[in-house]
């Protein structure tokens, strides 16, 4: 006798309004939000920025989120956007340090949405044996090897010299005025995308409390706490109020308290505490990375976020959402 072989179902293909709904998921994943109103407001943010950047984030999106359906990566995962957000921060990243308008940019961006994809799924493979997310792992790992060897290709650099210079110590004033005060606060937000304007923090601030109000506040703490720990260890203001000190922090802060753990006095303390890492640790890949060239990206996010989320099992008062 021959065993029976019963064939299993294929999944339905996605439909085109499921599909924009996926990528606009993606788009506004890289808050955590699986919405795709603030996907909408994410974009309209980059826009305010410069049509162009708002392009590329979305072009990142729908190439990841292709590509995944494309692989046949399990249908749930990809609805719910997470595998286009680091599609949209690797085209995005590329599109802001290789310059938006080469064409080598976009066949990079196109070719970068695709690897992230592959990187991802490696990478959750390895995570998940102790069930830690990739957070932007994979954009970080996918951007910071392109910018660094972008020098070293005539066709792919059109920026003049190589960045690559020794870090040296912080000068410059530390006071912050009122102004730089407001900026840092909704620039800490905008720069998750690279974008340093206020108004563009300000918008994307907005997506976030659409989504979910708590995670807005959590986004509000963070950047708080990444203005006050990076004011008292004496960072440059001009640094601080362009957002560049705290990105990592609003993550962190949401991340900790309400979207991988479960909402409570004491994760918001754990929020707080890992907020403040980040801050000290973005100072340190910064100055980490100048003798290459690159750039910090959310690697004080991840590396925080990481370290934070696997000593949870081992700390009673908090719990895994």
């Amino acid at each position: 006798m021959q065993a029976v072989v019963t064939e299993q179902p294929k999944p339905a293909p996605a439909q085109p309004a499921s599909f924009v709904q996926e990528v606009l998921r993606g788009v506004a994943q890289v808050d955590f939000m699986p919405n795709a109103i603030t996907g909408i407001l994410f974009l309209a943010a980059l826009a305010a920025a410069g049509w162009q950047y708002a392009l590329y984030g979305l072009l990142g999106a729908v190439v990841g989120t292709g590509t995944a359906y494309a692989f046949g990566i399990d249908r749930e995962i990809v609805s719910a956007g997470l595998r286009g957000f680091n599609g949209t921060l690797v085209s995005l990243g590329f599109a802001v340090f290789l310059g938006w308008d080469h064409l080598s940019t976009l066949l990079l961006a196109i070719g970068g949405s695709i690897t992230v994809v592959v990187v991802t799924s490696a990478l959750a493979t390895i995570l998940g044996t102790w069930n830690i997310p990739t957070f932007t792992a994979p954009f970080c790992i996918i951007a910071s090897v392109m910018t660094i060897a972008a020098p070293g290709f005539s066709r792919v650099w059109h920026s003049g010299p190589d960045l690559a210079a020794l870090p040296d110590s912080a000068t410059g004033t530390t006071a912050l005025s009122w102004d730089q005060l407001w900026h840092a606060f909704l620039s800490n937000v905008g720069q998750i995308f690279f974008m340093p304007q206020w108004y563009v923090g300000l918008i994307f601030l907005a997506g976030i409390f659409v989504a979910d109000r708590w995670a807005g506040a959590m986004a509000c703490v963070g950047s708080a706490t990444a203005i006050f720990v990076a004011w008292a260890m004496g960072s440059p203001s001009d640094g601080v109020s362009q957002g560049l000190m705290g990105y990592s922090s609003v993550l962190v802060a949401m991340a900790l308290c309400g979207v991988f753990l479960v909402r409570s006095a004491w994760s918001f303390g754990f929020a707080v505490l890992g907020a403040a890492a980040a801050t000290g640790l973005t100072a340190a890949m910064t100055a980490f990375f100048a003798p290459f060239g690159g750039h910090t990206f959310t690697w004080p996010f991840v590396l925080t976020t990481l370290v934070f989320v696997a000593a949870v099992p081992a700390i009673p008062r908090l719990r895994r959402t």
